[in-house]
């Protein structure tokens, strides 16, 4: 609004200068945004490709559908689980938020202070309680294993349950530095992470030597030195991830001190937000662990290769996860400070802007990767895992095509999620999980009850994408209310006009794969050679095919979500 004070021409100037203020901060933050993307997207594909070579590493030591291996994921699930208990649920669901408004008010350094204190005193108890007690939790999370299989797999979590306080202090750490948009270490630290497992496992094959599927060691047969070897490792790998961000944390200008105390009242936001995210985590905890004892079933003693168990189910679970780590959780991690800067201001405008911007640059990349996931699946897991047999390939490629479904879904529901957070709603979050938790329990006990054990594993896989639409129907509705609308007729365009041009695409890659090898002809180096051949021309091709679709449909956001690397290889 002009200043009616000022002369025509003068209020004139002055809403054009206006206008172009907004116009030059509105370029600004999307060229940010898109530097940030970039910057995150860059460390996540750097940790997500050593990723894949710890993965194959670990399978070549232990196998995929073998005692060790379905004992070991289990112990290695239990500090995730806990921490996103502990950590993901409580702290992520305040963290950045508070951190942002207390770095704009006047001796808000303290209130951070004290999160970090608190936040890393609770981590800490936590480990020791669940270390101590691990047992208990590997009999909560397996159904129907033996003795042998149960002191194998506790003794694989006294190594693993560490891992949560250093999960938690990276996830404190990475809170400040991003609030601080210092967005780069805390995507680039997994790197570490996998650099120093990567050499664990190395050595663990000089010492140890492969994994033999015509001489498959029993759970007796493992001894405390190769336990520590495979345990011990993935631990040290996750504390040099999270002590490695105190450097840039120290030089970004935050200092941490020791606080315990501070005025009353202080952390009560944060502690209303914090109990109603922990009651969402512990409920989706319990569909975690029912779907994790439905997969345990299907191979308990590891004897049939060609039925896809827990340690199966994690392989599938990491390669369904690399696009959403990749793009979503790049923009919802840059998005989330610039909603947490609008919900400070009550600008309902801004966030749903940010939203709506974030719906869409997610939609073109993900409707994309589910329809080329599932066309490239068996190659994609022949080329991480080269040292499986083809039955272990095909198991792995079913729960991955299945959970691949929801990966559409999964976007949306982050970006929802941090959008409640931000306007300090964890509340909805809670009610909306437990029909979310409803359905993925539902659909793994309605494959356990109804099929044979080889699709047990896939009706879990089938029960997550389900949940992933029921959170992304529920929470669209609940986020449409307060925010007047969420520019739905244009975000849905978009994601129609994704789907059309991806399944041109995926029909053309569909038809080229005619003229590859089949994965049964595939095996070790040169079979992962051929694959990693297969998937990167079938990979071109579509992308090609689908990048054509989407000008041809002039669809804008695909150039937005292209420019920040188009500008990287410019330089280049």
């Amino acid at each position: 609004m002009s200043d009616p004070s000022l002369p025509e021409d003068a209020a004139g100037e002055d809403a054009m200068s206006e206008a172009r203020d907004d116009r030059t901060l509105a370029g600004r933050r999307r060229r940010s945004l898109g530097r940030s993307t970039a910057v995150m997207a860059a460390g996540t594909a750097t940790s997500r490709i050593l990723g894949v070579v710890r993965g194959a590493l670990l399978a070549a030591a232990i196998g995929v559908n073998a005692p060790a291996a379905n004992a070991y994921d289990i112990a290695n699930k239990l500090p995730n689980a806990m921490f996103a208990i502990l950590a993901a649920g409580v702290l992520n669901a305040a963290l950045v938020p508070q951190i942002v408004k207390a770095f704009h008010r006047h001796g808000g350094e303290r209130t951070v202070h004290r999160i970090l204190t608190i936040g890393g005193v609770v981590t800490l108890v936590a480990t020791v309680v669940f270390t101590l007690t691990a047992q208990v939790w590997v009999n909560l999370y397996t159904h129907d294993w033996d003795p042998e299989m149960i002191a194998l797999a506790t003794a694989f979590a006294y190594w693993c349950i560490p891992q949560l306080f250093f999960y938690g202090l990276y996830t404190l750490l990475g809170g400040v530095l991003n609030a601080r948009e210092q967005f780069g270490p805390f995507m680039w630290a997994p790197v570490l992470n996998n650099v120093v497992a990567i050499v664990g496992l190395v050595a663990y094959l000089l010492i140890f030597n492969p994994f033999d599927e015509n001489d498959i060691l029993g759970p007796s047969e493992w001894t405390p030195e190769m336990i520590a070897m495979i345990g011990g490792f993935a631990t040290l790998g996750v504390a040099a991830q999270a002590v490695i961000l105190i450097i840039p944390m120290v030089r970004g200008g935050y200092h941490y001190r020791w606080r315990w105390r501070g005025p009353k009242g202080e952390l009560t936001t944060i502690g209303r937000i914090a109990s109603w995210a922990l009651g969402a985590v512990l409920i989706e905890q319990v569909a975690v662990i029912a779907a994790t004892r439905v997969a345990s079933a299907a191979n308990p003693d590891g004897t049939a290769t060609d039925i896809a168990g827990n340690a199966a189910y994690f392989y599938a679970m990491s390669l369904y996860l690399v696009p959403h780590s990749l793009v979503t959780v790049s923009i919802a991690t840059a998005l989330f400070t610039s909603m947490a800067r609008h919900a400070t201001k009550d600008d309902v405008d801004g966030l749903r802007a940010d939203l709506s911007k974030g719906l869409r640059n997610v939609g073109v990349f993900t409707v994309f990767a589910t329809i080329a996931m599932i066309v490239l699946a068996p190659y994609l897991v022949r080329l991480v895992l080269p040292s499986v047999s083809t039955d272990e390939v095909t198991s792995v490629a079913q729960v991955m095509i299945a959970m691949t479904l929801g990966l559409v879904p999964l976007g949306g529901t982050v970006l929802f999620k941090r959008m409640y957070f931000v306007l300090e709603d964890a509340k909805s979050i809670f009610y909306m999980h437990i029909p979310m938790a409803i359905a993925w329990i539902a659909i793994a006990y309605a494959a356990m009850a109804l099929t044979e054990p080889q699709w047990w594993t896939v009706g879990v896989g089938l029960g997550l994408a389900a949940s992933n639409w029921v959170g992304l129907l529920l929470r669209a509705g609940g986020l449409r209310r307060r925010l007047h609308g969420l520019d739905g007729r244009r975000v849905m365009t978009v994601h129609l006009k994704s789907l059309v041009a991806a399944l041109v695409a995926g029909g053309v890659g569909w038809v080229g794969l005619r003229f590859a090898p089949s994965v049964g002809e595939l095996s070790g180096t040169s079979g992962m050679a051929t694959a990693a051949v297969v998937v990167v021309i079938g990979g071109i091709l579509m992308t090609a095919v689908y990048a054509g679709g989407l000008v041809l449909l002039r669809v804008q956001e695909a150039k937005d979500a292209a420019r920040p690397l188009l500008r990287r290889l410019g330089r280049g």
